[in-house]
């Protein structure tokens, strides 16, 4: 039996010294590619363009989606100007990621969105986020740990009988954090299924059930011996996957 094509959305990074400073390069992290493999998908990175005819074709050659982590999203999007806090933003790769989304969406092919990849499925269904946590005024915890990749350092609650929770086989769990924006409104057609102890939605979903938005990073802890149950999050694309 062919095992299927996972294409992972490709980020780009600029040399800051070397042989080359300045040069534009392709990727993304490691992790993402070994969880695809490890969990019986074979992985393809998708590298950024801005051509939608080739944007469109990409996706013809993929059966499930991997929307990764990354950049800011552009505030823009969701009817507001930049504020002082905001990181680094890339109006470009917003709209390569948003396109890649609606075609999967359009072909049903399963997705699953972490973090940044996450806000981008909230941003294009018509939801809006926190420019930095900073901006939250209820008290927030810390979601930007900055260290050991694969330590979860906050609890994360599941509504018992989401597809997140079925797909995961827990409601409560612990995660790692690595993101200074937080989902403000929550798209009105996605369910908000996951939460962090202050209240900062931590995973949606579609009412579908081919799309699953998580804003931590199962891809830095499917190696923990302690949190091996985040695999099941790259079972859901590849066993999904048409």
């Amino acid at each position: 039996m062919t095992k299927p094509i996972i294409g992972i959305a490709g980020s780009e990074m600029i040399d800051s010294g070397g042989m080359f400073p300045g040069y534009r390069r392709s990727y993304v992290n490691e992790d993402y590619v070994d969880s695809v493999v490890k969990n019986g998908g074979i992985p393809f990175i998708i590298p950024f363009t801005e051509n939608d005819d080739i944007i469109k074709s990409q996706m013809e050659y993929v059966q499930g989606l991997i929307l990764s982590g990354g950049h800011d999203v552009d505030p823009h999007l969701y009817g507001e100007e930049l504020s002082p806090k905001i990181g680094p933003i890339w109006p470009e790769r917003d709209h390569f990621d948003m396109l890649l989304l609606k075609i999967a969406e359009e072909t049903n092919k399963p997705v699953l969105g972490v973090c940044r990849g996450a806000q981008i499925i909230n941003v294009a269904h018509g939801g809006s986020l926190y420019q930095d946590l900073s901006y939250r005024p209820e008290q927030t915890l810390k979601h930007e740990q900055g260290h050991t990749p694969d330590l979860p350092t906050h609890k994360v609650t599941i509504k018992k009988n989401s597809l997140l929770a079925k797909t995961l086989g827990k409601t409560e769990c612990m995660v790692n954090s690595f993101h200074h924006q937080l989902i403000k409104d929550v798209a009105p057609d996605l369910l908000e299924v996951a939460d962090a102890s202050d209240g900062v939605p931590e995973g949606l979903e579609n009412k579908q059930g081919t799309v699953l938005a998580i804003q931590w990073h199962p891809e830095m802890l499917h190696n923990n011996p302690n949190t091996k149950y985040m695999n099941n999050l790259f079972k859901f694309v590849v066993k999904n996957a048409k």
